[in-house]
C-alpha cells in the first residue's frame, strides 16, 4: 500500500495534538489542582472558529488582528484549545493582590496560579509540538473566539488556541 504525504502528515499532526493534550494535562499545577479544560478542534469546528474571529475582528477595531489570525487557522490541520477556570488555591498567598483567597473570591478575580498553571500547560504542549516538528503558534484570538462560541464550559475565563500545521513553510511565520 502507498500512503501519500498529505494523509500521513494529517494523521501525524492529529497524533501530536493528542499528545499535546496529555502534556498540558500532566504539566505541574499549583497544589495539584487541575483547573484546565483541554480539547482539540478540527475540520468544520476550525471553520466556525475562523468565522467567529473574523466577525470579532471586523466589529472591534483593536481586535483587527483576529482577521489575520483567522486566515492562519483556516490553513491549520487542528487546534489545541486550553482554558482555565477562576478557582483559588487556598494558599492565601496574596500573590493576586488581595489579602487572601476569600477576598479574591468576593471580587470574582483571577488567582495568579490559574494563569501560571495555564502558561505552564501551554509551554508543555508547544514544546511537544516543536519536538515533533509540527508548526504551531499560541493565539489569544483563537481562545477568545472559542469562549465566545461557547466551546468551553462557562467556568473557563482565560483561553488560548494553538493551531497546528505541517507544510513546507510555516504558515504562522509571516504575520502581516
Amino acid at each position: 500500500m502507498i500512503f501519500k504525504s498529505s494523509e500521513i502528515e494529517t494523521e501525524a499532526v492529529m497524533n501530536v495534538a493528542r499528545q499535546m493534550c496529555v502534556a498540558a494535562h500532566t504539566a505541574p499545577k499549583a497544589r495539584g489542582a487541575d483547573n484546565l479544560e483541554i480539547m482539540i478542534a478540527d475540520g468544520s469546528d476550525i471553520d466556525k472558529l475562523a468565522e467567529s474571529m473574523i466577525e470579532i475582528g471586523e466589529k472591534i477595531e483593536r481586535y483587527g488582528f483576529f482577521v489575520r489570525d483567522a486566515n492562519n487557522i483556516k490553513k491549520s490541520t487542528a487546534i489545541v484549545l486550553l482554558g482555565t477556570t477562576l478557582q483559588t488555591t487556598g494558599l492565601d498567598c496574596g500573590f493576586c493582590g488581595f489579602s487572601d483567597c476569600a477576598e479574591l473570591e468576593l471580587a470574582s478575580n483571577l488567582c495568579a496560579f490559574n494563569a501560571g498553571d495555564l502558561g505552564i500547560a501551554i509551554g508543555s504542549a508547544v514544546s511537544l509540538a516543536a519536538r515533533n516538528h509540527v508548526d504551531n503558534r499560541i493565539m489569544f484570538s483563537v481562545g477568545f473566539a472559542a469562549m465566545k462560541l461557547g466551546i468551553f464550559d462557562e467556568s473557563i475565563k482565560i483561553a488560548y488556541g494553538i493551531p497546528l500545521s505541517s507544510s513546507s513553510k510555516n504558515i504562522f511565520f509571516d504575520r502581516k
